[in-house]
């Protein structure tokens, strides 16, 4: 099924919608329109890839979440469902600093699990601010269509003495920023885990972030759903016969009001 051909659902207050199973769908949350692919590595049909879409009980705060688990099998659906219950607990908080501490503290204790890069993020819709916190996961592709530009969406540096932002479960007590910043009408987002940046062509060449943003630079931001889809089609391009060499999520969003 191809991205611009994906129904579109639209997420009611409270609903929490995700996981790590195959899945290709369109959904609305609070003033974003998002697109979700998550490709498990086959034949699985469960992967380490995780994500979830939610809206708080006012219907004005989305939040979206990407997680890649280290692990298979048992362990990672624990941390699925560990996550999906932590986000219902957090689902009206517009601050994400103790849902993320609670997150680490869950990841330390092992179960089977040694660690995970995540991205947080909470989304205002009536004011189109941006909250998200990175631990150790990919920055962001970030389209401003005022400038008609793409780039990484970076997180705050941490100052030279502080351990922060690292992957869940590595180091207690680790700090986490959260960084604000502000989505215009028809800004892009696309969120993904390393099966996007990390794969392979035929002769073992990595894709890798520079020519991440260089593909990105031609991506059509008519939607969501139309540059998600785009993009994998272009990491596929890239691959050509090579065959996929991990799990591979992507969660594109666009600011509604275009």
């Amino acid at each position: 099924m191809t991205g611009n051909a994906s129904p579109v659902d639209r997420l009611a207050c409270l609903e929490l919608r995700g996981g790590n199973h195959l899945a290709t769908y369109s959904a609305e949350l609070p003033g974003l329109t998002a697109w979700v692919s998550c490709n498990p590595l086959r034949p699985a049909q469960r992967g380490g890839d995780l994500y979830y879409l939610s809206a708080c009980s006012h219907g004005v705060i989305a939040r979206v979440v990407i997680a890649d688990v280290s692990g298979h099998g048992e362990p990672v659906s624990a941390a699925a469902v560990r996550l999906h219950d932590a986000l219902r607990q957090h689902i009206d908080s517009w601050d994400q600093s103790m849902l993320v501490r609670s997150l680490n503290d869950w990841f330390m204790r092992g179960d089977g699990v040694n660690f995970a890069t995540t991205l947080l993020a909470s989304f205002a819709s009536h004011t189109g601010g941006l909250l998200f916190t990175n631990a150790g996961h990919m920055p962001p592709l970030w389209y401003r269509a005022a400038a008609r530009e793409w780039s990484f969406l970076k997180d705050a540096e941490p100052t030279s003495d502080e351990i922060a932002d690292l992957p869940l479960g590595l180091i207690a007590g680790t700090n986490y920023n959260q960084t604000a910043v502000e989505l215009k009408p028809g800004d892009l987002l696309i969120l993904y885990t390393d099966g996007i940046n990390e794969a392979e062509n035929e002769a073992g060449e990595q894709l890798g972030m520079s020519r991440l943003l260089a593909i990105a630079q031609g991506l059509p931001a008519a939607s969501a759903s139309i540059a998600g889809d785009a993009l994998l089609a272009a990491v596929a391009r890239f691959r050509g016969k090579a065959p996929a060499g991990d799990d591979a999520t992507v969660v594109a969003l666009m600011r509604e009001g275009a």
